[in-house]
């Protein structure tokens, strides 16, 4: 039944979007699944499926119906990617070093670090100072919360309510800024 109603949709030579959206949602999945299986790359197969069905699409008048519709389309995603896979041996992106890779990667992560640093810095100002002192004692001196108990003279679970309400006060500073 799947045939006869591409074989209809070609016979009509129809190139509305309505036909597109037809034959794209019957097939996309199997064309998607050759071209994985062909590049073993999930976002190129993802690419190839498109092209391959903007391809399709502008070729439908030169299918014949001496196949099936689905071996016509295979035979074209087949060729596409083997097309593709060559041109990409004959230029081959070039990777990065591993060193280098990290060393930028190692600087971004600086830069958003310190960023982010100097971000929380100008929160806490906004902020009571008892607050700050046991947000840094938690965070930057790594006190347990039993520590922080027997230093405040409070329980534990004041200590957690107190370490929860004043992240939420940065939480609402950084959310308002």
């Amino acid at each position: 039944m799947k045939h006869a109603a591409s074989s209809d949709i070609t016979h009509q030579q129809d190139t509305s979007t309505d036909s597109f959206d037809i034959l794209y949602n019957q097939y996309v999945k199997k064309v998607f699944q050759k071209c994985l299986s062909m590049t073993k790359d999930s976002d190129i197969a993802q690419d190839y499926t498109q092209d391959i069905f903007i391809k399709a699409f502008t070729k439908l008048d030169t299918f014949k119906n001496r196949s099936s519709f689905s071996t016509w389309l295979f035979s074209i995603t087949h060729n596409y990617c083997l097309d593709q896979l060559k041109i990409s041996k004959r230029n081959p992106a070039e990777r990065i070093s591993n060193e280098l890779e990290f060393n930028l990667i190692d600087s971004d992560y600086q830069e958003s670090t310190d960023f982010q640093l100097q971000q929380l810095e100008q929160l806490l100002a906004y902020m009571p100072a008892d607050e700050v002192t046991l947000l840094r004692l938690k965070h930057e001196y790594n006190f347990t919360i039993k520590q922080l108990s027997e230093r405040y003279q409070i329980s534990e679970s004041a200590i957690k309510m107190r370490l929860k309400r004043s992240r939420d006060r940065l939480l609402s500073l950084y959310q308002a800024s």
